[in-house]
């Protein structure tokens, strides 16, 4: 999968997260910060540069796109959360859905190997039974014209959750104000 949506996810959490009154910079911020989370499992490709077979716990969509994986990474975003004086539990849970829904969407892919869902409890990698993705190439594949079409595909596909994500807000009113049509 390319990573429109994996950032488009991150993006609608985001929005989600920050609600209507919170600030430009805010905004910005958490819908960066999650969408790198929503990225973070792809961050096993350094196993190619490694030598690391694809089909190995620590190859690509190995561990690292596991069930698991997503919820250690959030009990420490949570620990980072609390001692910031934020809601662990809110960004925990926000954590989660971020990276945990990174190996689900790869699972819609429509090839590789899968991906490890279920790591440690089991090393097989695994795809929906539906799988409605073209699977994206690799590298400087990207730039070629699979790598554009996979691109356009996954954009349309994940449209309504860019359009969610970055659709101007409606300003707050303040109490009391009367509004002129």
């Amino acid at each position: 999968m390319a990573s429109i949506g994996h950032v488009a996810v991150g993006m609608a959490l985001g929005r989600y997260e920050t609600g209507a009154g919170a600030p430009w910079r805010r905004r910005v911020a958490v819908m960066a910060f999650l969408s790198l989370l929503a990225l973070l499992p792809d961050a096993d490709v350094v196993a190619f540069a490694l030598r690391i077979p694809y089909a190995a716990t620590w190859g690509h969509r190995g561990a690292s796109h596991s069930f698991v994986f997503a919820a250690a990474v959030a009990l420490a975003v949570a620990a980072l959360a609390r001692w910031k004086g934020e809601s662990a539990t809110r960004w925990g849970l926000l954590t989660l859905a971020a990276v945990a829904s990174h190996g689900i969407l790869d699972t819609l892919t429509d090839g590789g190997l899968g991906a490890a869902l279920f790591w440690p409890f089991s090393n097989a990698r695994v795809f929906a039974p539906v799988r409605p993705l073209p699977v994206a190439p690799i590298g400087a594949g990207m730039l070629s014209a699979r790598g554009l079409y996979v691109s356009g595909v996954e954009f349309l596909v994940f449209l309504p959750a860019w359009v969610y994500a970055l659709w101007p807000r409606k300003k707050a009113r303040a109490a009391g104000s009367v509004q002129v049509p």
